[in-house]
């Protein structure tokens, strides 16, 4: 079916939040997005961890979960990877790792920010495409229209 092998091929864009953003909100974004996660940004642009669907629903949990903010329940470690590495790589990392999403990297001026997401939902899709159209929203050169602006301070990333 596709000739397409490299995580650059089926990446998605990466979004972020600001460590202050309320946990409930970030919950909100990835439903209305059917996101696996959000990078945590500090202020000077940074990444500093990373809220995914396994942190929310820990914070589920906790009786103190209204008031919980990125910062209280992100994972400092953000699973990255290169854009050139196979499909096949990524999807065995992310086993190795134990998560659903994995994230390009790159530094500039000395900030390390998400550049793009792949995520087991593009892993999915292309296994369950029957051709390329069906994938045509997927991959690092797409155009994609930015997400809605939730309130702050949560905030797309690109």
């Amino acid at each position: 079916m596709s000739a397409r092998t490299l995580v650059r091929e089926l990446i998605g864009p990466a979004v972020t939040c600001a460590p202050d953003a309320p946990v409930a909100e970030i919950a909100r974004l990835l439903l209305t997005h059917d996101l696996e996660g959000v990078v945590v940004l500090n202020e000077d642009g940074h990444a500093v961890g990373v809220v995914g669907q396994d942190e929310l629903v820990t914070a589920y949990g906790r009786p103190d979960r209204a008031g919980l903010t990125a910062e209280d329940v992100m994972n400092e470690a953000i699973p990255h990877v290169r854009p050139d590495i196979p499909l096949a790589a990524a999807a065995q990392i992310m086993r190795d790792l134990g998560v659903r999403m994995l994230f390009l990297m790159p530094q500039r001026g000395g900030i390390t920010y998400p550049a793009a997401m792949l995520s087991y939902r593009q892993l999915l899709r292309h296994l369950a495409a029957h051709n390329d159209d069906e994938l045509t929203d997927l991959g690092i050169n797409v155009v994609r229209p930015p997400l809605a602006r939730p309130s702050a301070p949560l905030r797309p990333g690109s």
